[in-house]
């Protein structure tokens, strides 16, 4: 019995990370859209100062039209290889804690027969921070390759890669680690929790089907787009940031982001509130169809 189960949560990591990298596929485009809307209209950096994108929508037919469809994939292989990482560890490690927690008799409250919520949160904020760090350096190369688009020196992911090294080292691949582990823990305890707590209770409505796995996904992604936008904004804008004195970029203030809550403050304060909203609706309708794709996939590879 125990082999069977070291087995099956070996089999729920790669789940996870097949899961990830399909859903990844089949909504990039829109991932796209949301970093051009979030790094626009910043006065620190003349470059991204113009508001070049009235929308989503709007942002989705420009870059097609002036750059060609292929741009709105530009980053997608440093995003299948994040998947690949974040996703793989993401989802095994969040279940595999979720079963111990149960032998453990933490998961389980033996007066309702529910799941507690607080231990969910736990497994899935530890979940989160974690995958997050360690695939650090593919989603800084997936920002920078969608935010330069078609024409840039930036032409594969080798040679972003090269660029990040030469000009700012290691610590480049890290640039905005900080704000992407707390945005992980922001999203994972909010999408993962709701998405169980969801499907316990529709379980008893419509079985375990695909309707079950939509309903609860399309829920939980709203949760976790409300929730984590703000801190997806900052991130964004961190891990654009170059080094300025090693590429010589004049183009940029030399009052550079100094860390989250700067780039938070700064934000708000020459753009107003509603900026760390940017890109809400691009990231809310890409989760939804995202956590479909990967929540379906996921369910039915557990089947196997």
């Amino acid at each position: 019995m125990k082999e069977t189960l070291k087995e099956r949560d070996i089999r729920i990591f790669a789940y996870g990370g097949i899961a990830s990298i399909l859903a990844e596929f089949g909504t990039f485009p829109i991932d796209t859209t949301k970093t051009r809307l979030q790094i626009q209209g910043q006065k620190i950096d003349k470059k991204f100062s113009q508001l070049r994108y009235g929308g989503m929508f709007d942002a989705f037919f420009k870059i097609a039209r002036d750059e060609g469809v292929t741009a709105l994939y530009s980053g997608v292989w440093p995003a299948v290889l994040r998947q690949a990482v974040y996703g793989t560890i993401k989802y095994g490690t969040y279940y595999s804690l979720k079963s111990f927690a149960r032998e453990g008799g933490l998961l389980v409250d033996p007066k309702t027969g529910s799941e507690r919520v607080w231990c969910t949160v736990v497994c899935a904020a530890t979940a989160g921070v974690i995958s997050s760090a360690l695939a650090n350096p593919t989603d800084v190369l997936k920002v920078r390759m969608q935010v330069s688009g078609k024409g840039s020196r930036q032409k594969s992911l080798w040679k972003c890669f090269y660029e990040i090294y030469k000009f700012e080292g290691v610590k480049g691949l890290w640039r905005g680690v900080v704000p992407t582990t707390q945005r992980a823990i922001i999203i994972t305890s909010v999408d993962l929790p709701v998405y169980d707590f969801c499907k316990s209770r529709l379980l008893n409505i419509f079985g375990d089907q695909p309707i079950t796995h939509c309903i609860s996904s399309s829920i939980s992604s709203l949760s976790a787009a409300v929730a984590s936008t703000p801190m997806d904004v900052v991130r964004t804008r961190l891990m654009n940031q170059k080094h300025l004195l090693a590429l010589n970029d004049t183009n940029v203030a030399q009052n550079i982001y100094r860390g989250s809550f700067h780039c938070a403050i700064e934000t708000v304060r020459h753009e107003g509130l509603m900026a760390l909203y940017k890109g809400f609706i691009p990231a809310w309708m890409r989760m939804g169809p995202w956590n479909a794709i990967f929540f379906v996939t996921f369910e039915q590879m557990k089947k196997l």
